[in-house]
């Protein structure tokens, strides 16, 4: 008998380990729902209306013209350097076709009726007017930082 026929009975000779035995299951049980009760579905409970605050001051600027750089999104420029002109402080910008514009304090950017607030050495602080979702508008703080080299095209 070879090694292997012997290994084969000897391991058979062996006794079966026990069996666990099958696990209880328990019944389940149904929730009924009572139907007279609010409906947790109810779009009015989910977002109840909300009007805007007649009275409230925040709201853009209707017969403003519109400066050059407000006709592309904010995410979409990046500030490449700083210039100091007579003791102010101006953002040098990029837009996307890669052309670089000057901006300081009081200027605005981005499609939100994005004003410059300050311009520091790294970035540009921004607050913005856009829509609460309930007719009305919110201002919004927001900031364009200094670009990283490799992220300057030439």
């Amino acid at each position: 008998m070879s090694d292997l026929e012997q290994y084969v009975q000897s391991v058979k000779a062996k006794p079966a380990a026990p069996i666990d035995p099958i696990p209880e299951i328990k019944p389940y049980v149904r929730f009924i729902y009572p139907g007279h009760e609010l409906n947790p579905f109810d779009s009015k409970i989910l977002a109840p209306d909300t009007v805007a605050d007649p009275g409230s001051a925040i709201m853009p600027d209707a017969n403003r013209v519109p400066e050059f750089l407000e006709g592309f999104p904010l995410d979409s420029l990046r500030m490449v350097g700083t210039l100091n002109q007579n003791g102010a402080l101006w953002a040098l910008i990029r837009i996307p076709d890669g052309a670089i514009h000057r901006a300081h304090a009081g200027n605005y950017l981005g499609k939100n009726h994005g004003k410059i607030n300050k311009v520091e050495e790294t970035k540009v602080m921004v607050q913005e007017i856009v829509e609460n979702g309930f007719g009305g508008f919110k201002e919004r703080e927001n900031a364009i930082a200094l670009s990283d080299l490799k992220d300057v095209k030439k």
